[in-house]
């Protein structure tokens, strides 16, 4: 399965959004960047489906773009007048090459789901690669409305008890994309979150 980050080179406040090509060609998350329908455009004609890892802007903002230009199924855990498809927990999903679970994932945002396969993890805002808080292994802030450390940590918890051995590929909603040990990155994760602490100074 091939995987690009089609909102790369955005110079405004996006989500990664990751179009993953192959059996079913998927598009993780659309992203608030001008000019991602002509971006996923140089790489598809088609679109199979959309699926969201939650509704935060940074994530849909150019969700009513990308559904009128490619006219493709939306599956998504929370309520959306578009959605064509409901997301719950331990669903089975193709993404790409790969058929992934569902893993419900609140606490960062309430409607959040992860994806996982056997080699790799669509991991939203749960927990991510860097993102200047933290190196190889960091998690979703949690100090706004409606969020939760404690939800947070469960659900870090749940991606590790259900996440299977090997996984490779870790492709999160903001920083880089990792290659390597994902499982270890986020243990880290899990580790941070659980102190506790303002994960920004201003938290």
């Amino acid at each position: 399965m091939d995987v690009h980050n089609v909102t790369a080179e955005a110079e405004t406040f996006t989500c990664n959004a990751y179009l993953a090509t192959g059996e079913r060609t998927t598009l993780v998350d659309a992203g608030a960047m001008r000019g991602v329908v002509d971006v996923i455009r140089k790489q598809t004609d088609a679109l199979d489906a959309v699926v969201l890892t939650h509704q935060h802007g940074d994530h849909v903002q150019r969700l009513d773009t990308v559904l009128d230009a490619f006219d493709a199924p939306l599956y998504a855990y929370g309520s959306h007048p578009r959605r064509d498809h409901a997301l719950a927990d331990g669903d089975t999903l193709t993404v790409g090459d790969e058929e992934c679970e569902v893993i419900y994932t609140p606490g960062h945002a309430d409607d959040h789901v992860s994806l996982v396969s056997e080699s790799s993890l669509f991991s939203g805002d749960v927990v991510v690669h860097d993102d200047g808080a933290f190196d190889d292994g960091s998690f979703g802030r949690t100090d706004r409305p409606g969020q939760s450390r404690e939800r947070l940590i469960e659900s870090i918890e749940r991606i590790l008890d259900r996440m299977p051995a090997g996984v490779e590929h870790m492709y999160s909603g903001h920083g880089g994309v990792f290659h390597g040990d994902v499982r270890e990155v986020v243990e880290r994760a899990l580790e941070r979150a659980e102190r506790r602490e303002p994960k920004y100074p201003d938290e």
